[in-house]
């Protein structure tokens, strides 16, 4: 028989929530009310060895950083009096395979799901309205991002989470080897295709006006891309770490080459930059080793 090893509480106004632990690793979580907001360090459950986690019907909320790192969860129950998961609430729980989200969560924070290595698919219900950068981040085993019928704010596009107010691509999962980005689609956010090792191939279309931070950092496969002359800046770090890309044509349109932009792109043999940019950020072509001439425009007035 499960035996209480552990016991406080983790509530937003002090004892309103109170929380067990057992000797089989369930972490059960009652009361009323908002969880408490932790830091990175100051977590009660931090790399701790908690394998599933209870959340009783009355808790409104999951706390920001409440069990980052704890790489032994592998469950969690959720009620439907939960309305927002906060940022990097589960971040590196490295052994979650699945999460059920209620229908009466509206929001999802900043880095919630980031490096849960283990999570192999998602379903966003209706009611969500609010899914925060990099939710999904390096999530390595995810296949799919499932977008409930009905949501009025964000849909699944080609197996890519999009936002569609925003007309934004949020997130694409690393399993992917190509993909085609719809017309509809005039931004890539931060970090949307960070870590798609296997991305090889991706079309992006004319009405793609903004390419995010980090958008395909890490992309190993990455070979070539062909960047649209409506495109206006390649922001940092974002074709950062894509170690196989030998090619890329900048457009007219570009006037900045944002900090780290072609950080250790090693394959990387030639580059042409349009007169059309301005600034060549800090470490733009830091590492790229086999790229023997470049040819700077008399446009170019700040090189970082």
């Amino acid at each position: 028989m499960a035996e209480i090893i552990k016991q406080g509480t983790c509530g937003a106004n002090g004892d309103n929530l109170t929380w067990t632990l057992d000797n089989e690793g369930l972490l059960t979580i009652s009361g009323e009310g908002e969880m408490k907001n932790y830091g990175f360090s100051d977590s009660p459950f931090r790399y701790t060895e908690i394998t599933k986690v209870k959340i009783s019907h009355g808790v409104t909320s999951i706390g920001e950083w409440v069990f980052y790192g704890c790489a032994a969860l592998t469950s969690i129950e959720t009620p439907n009096s939960v309305t927002s998961i906060r940022k990097r609430a589960f971040e590196r729980c490295e052994a979650l395979t699945n999460i059920e989200i209620p229908n009466s969560v509206t929001s999802i924070g900043n880095s919630v799901f980031k490096e849960c290595k283990a999570l192999t698919n998602i379903e966003i219900p209706n009611s969500v309205t609010s899914i925060g950068y990099n939710a999904f981040g390096r999530c390595e085993a995810l296949t799919n991002i499932n977008i409930s019928d009905g949501n009025a704010n964000y849909a699944s596009v080609n197996g890519v989470l999009y936002d569609k107010e925003k007309k934004t691509l949020i997130r694409c999962p690393q399993t992917k080897t190509s993909i085609e980005i719809p017309n509809s689609v005039t931004s890539i956010g931060y970090e949307a295709f960070s870590g798609c090792e296997a991305l090889a191939s991706i079309e992006i279309p004319n009405s793609v006006t903004s390419i995010g931070e980090w958008a395909f950092w890490g992309c190993k496969a990455l070979t070539s891309i062909e960047i649209p002359n409506s495109v206006t800046s390649i922001g940092d770090d974002t074709f950062y770490g894509c170690t196989a890309l030998t090619n890329i044509e900048i457009p007219n349109s570009v006037t900045r080459i944002g900090d780290d932009a072609f950080w250790e792109c090693e394959a990387l043999t030639s580059i042409e930059i349009p007169n059309s940019v301005t600034e060549i950020g800090d470490d733009a072509f830091s590492g790229c080793k086999a790229l023997t001439s470049i040819e700077i425009p008399n446009s170019v007035t700040s090189i970082g």
